[in-house]
């Protein structure tokens, strides 16, 4: 009994010190705007901001639910074009050499570069949906590859000894051993399809375009409602925590009863 409170106590100390923090630097934030009186053009207090989230809650909220499901969709098409390249480069070196530089030139190009050009040949939402694919794909099919290509080299012996089959190599001793890896990669991924989502929708906020957060936030901007910029910068910031706090919690119940990576998360 006092084990298990010894664990709990620790984890809701860890969940209440950053809810503390934050409540002390908007406090703070607000006692500023207070006392040296600055307008809410140059600054908004947070509790204008808040009360421009219900305001404005109708247009605000619907804008998120486009920016999270177009980050949501990409993640995925990230996962499976990811996994399923790094199968295949796992299983044949030439294949490495010839995909990999491509994927290098993918990450390394700005998105923001990419995001106006795509707008051309694309529509608006497809335009931001593979602008968020392209930046989340990257993290995901290298983590994946590194996990598959980090076996113990005793146990590829052990396999081949008993004469196991490349297809019970990869089920039972591959994938497990690449999973790690892969939710790392994956926890990367959700941030940066949101920042890719965000990128191509300013980008399309730009051409008058769109229907995300980052649209609502050039439209206030143009209009220089700076309240509600700052509402959706709130609420994207939101949307990351929720990405990363879903995936780590997928991550940790994957891996919790095997792996120490995620078992030193629950001592």
């Amino acid at each position: 009994m006092s084990g298990a409170r010894a664990k709990k106590t620790p984890l809701l100390r860890d969940a209440i010190l950053p809810l503390v923090v934050l409540a002390c630097a908007l406090a703070a934030w607000e006692a500023a705007v207070y006392f040296w009186d600055i307008p809410s053009y140059v600054l908004p207090a947070p509790s204008l901001i808040a009360a421009t989230l219900v305001k404005d809650r109708a247009i605000l909220f619907a804008s998120l639910i486009v920016t999270l499901r177009t980050a949501l969709e990409a993640l995925a098409l990230a996962t499976i074009g990811g996994v399923a390249l790094a199968l295949l480069i796992s299983r044949s070196r030439l294949m490495e050499r010839a995909l990999m530089p491509f994927a290098i030139v993918l990450q390394v190009t700005p998105i923001i570069a990419i995001a106006p050009l795509l707008l051309v040949y694309l529509a608006p939402a497809e335009a931001v949906l593979v602008c968020a694919f392209l930046v989340a794909f990257f993290p995901i099919l290298a983590n994946t590859s590194l996990g598959l290509a980090s076996v113990d080299r005793s146990l590829v012996e052990l396999f081949d000894l008993y004469r196991a089959s490349p297809w019970q190599k990869l089920v039972l001793l591959r994938a497990p051993a690449a999973l790690p890896q892969f939710f790392a990669g994956l926890r990367i991924g959700g941030g940066l399809a949101l920042i890719g989502a965000i990128a191509a929708e300013l980008a399309a906020g730009a051409a008058g375009q769109g229907a995300g957060l980052a649209f609502r936030i050039s439209e206030a901007g143009y209009r220089l409602d700076i309240p509600r910029m700052f509402a959706a910068l709130a609420l994207v910031s939101l949307a990351g925590i929720v990405i990363y706090a879903g995936l780590t919690a997928l991550s940790r119940l994957a891996l919790v009863r095997w792996h120490e990576s995620a078992r030193g998360l629950e001592d």
